[in-house]
């Protein structure tokens, strides 16, 4: 479906159309704290509006990283997907093993990619959440539930792939779920990509400083 995250940003910027120029949008992108940088600074509907990530880090389940268990984000926001736990037979103290490990993690990401700048305000904003793909949907919903607390008028998920039972899951939670493909059948995140190669912190960062520059403001990270 997608040569690389650059190209499912290209064509999932052509599903957000309603929301170019739009004034109160803001973009959070999950993708950097994951595997990969995001497209957004440079191509997504409205060139203008505010960028920022949401930071999350899914808690795999041990010994098979892949299976999300739950995901935590900034603010001590934890999400448990009580299926995979329960099919597992998960104990709470493994939970916890990886949640305190993925916390670490998610505080140095946190340092790296703000350099000691606030997070955007979102209080009556429109919110778009993108990710590069969802699979249990874990890490996006821990990123809404980082996300609601700061009052944004709307929330928005958008993906370039997920598994249709996935984003139907989501739209009880969200204002609306924007999805390029959605899959009946779904094996992998990387599934809908031929090039889903890691993205290192410094790409990450420099994507940033493109968007801040536009934005009037500086990021030294």
């Amino acid at each position: 479906m997608f040569q690389d995250r650059r190209d499912a940003g290209r064509q999932l910027a052509g599903r957000l159309g309603h929301y170019r120029d739009q004034p109160e949008v803001v973009v959070l992108s999950c993708w950097p704290c994951r595997e990969g940088a995001s497209p957004w600074p440079t191509r997504w509907p409205g060139p203008c509006a505010p960028l920022d990530v949401s930071v999350v880090r899914k808690l795999g389940l041990p010994g098979h990283g892949e299976v999300a268990a739950g995901a935590i984000a900034a603010g001590g926001t934890r999400v448990v997907n009580r299926e995979v736990v329960d099919r597992f037979a998960l104990p709470a103290a493994a939970i916890e093993a990886v949640a305190e490990k993925e916390g670490r993690e998610l505080e140095r990401r946190e340092r790296t990619y703000r350099a000691g700048r606030p997070p955007l305000e979102l209080r009556g904003k429109t919110v778009l959440l993108v990710d590069d793909a969802l699979a249990t949907g874990a890490s996006m919903r821990a990123a809404v539930q980082a996300a609601r607390p700061f009052g944004p008028a709307r929330l928005v998920v958008a993906v370039p792939v997920a598994p249709a039972d996935t984003c139907g899951a989501l739209r009880s939670e969200v204002d609306e779920v924007v999805c390029a493909f959605m899959l009946t059948v779904f094996s992998a995140v990387g599934q809908g990509y031929a090039d889903f190669t890691q993205t290192p912190d410094r790409e990450v960062l420099g994507l940033l400083r493109q968007a801040a520059s536009r934005q009037g403001e500086t990021y030294d990270g």
